[in-house]
């Protein structure tokens, strides 16, 4: 079995849309009603969207393919692509996901190193995400890597105000 991980590209439209969109459902949909996921989903991911993001050049996404197949995906941001501003020094993990069928094979450990990387070589000093307060998983992730909450920010999912814990590590 091989993985690996590539930069999208414009090419990759569609297949980033259809991850996005179906990785963000997968994990989200059983904590949350239909019509607010309905809401969310509408306005997250359509082309218009990912096509400013992929544009902006503070912002990267990537694939990490195992055996040839799209099992998720990563979104950095720096600068003003961050979501809040937390500044120069810091990057932002925006987004990282894996498609359930992919879980547990060590591909979001994968992503996370790729988020180093790019930190590092772009002389960051901290990479910091908002997690969402009930993503038990995702929290235990991030600690269990070395991230520490500092602060937390409000999230919309359709109508309901939700709380995303805000969490950094400093990078040596």
């Amino acid at each position: 079995m091989s993985s690996k991980i590539e930069k999208c590209t414009f090419e990759d439209l569609k297949t980033l849309q259809k991850i996005s969109y179906d990785t963000f459902d997968e994990t989200f949909r059983d904590q949350n009603t239909e019509e607010n996921m309905r809401a969310y989903l509408k306005n997250a991911f359509t082309e218009e969207k990912l096509t400013a993001e992929l544009r902006n050049p503070s912002s990267q996404f990537f694939f990490v393919y195992h055996n040839d197949a799209v099992a998720g995906y990563l979104k950095v941001n720096t600068g003003d692509a961050q979501t809040e501003e937390m500044g120069k020094e810091a990057l932002e993990l925006e987004r990282i996901y894996i498609s359930r069928n992919f879980q547990k094979l060590g591909l979001g450990k994968l992503l996370l190193d790729k988020t180093f990387e790019i930190a590092r070589s772009s002389d960051k000093e901290k990479i910091w995400l908002g997690v969402w307060e009930k993503n038990e998983n995702a929290l235990d992730f991030y600690r269990r890597k070395g991230f520490i909450q500092t602060g937390a920010h409000s999230f919309y999912m359709g109508d309901e105000e939700q709380t995303d814990l805000i969490m950094e590590k400093t990078l040596n």
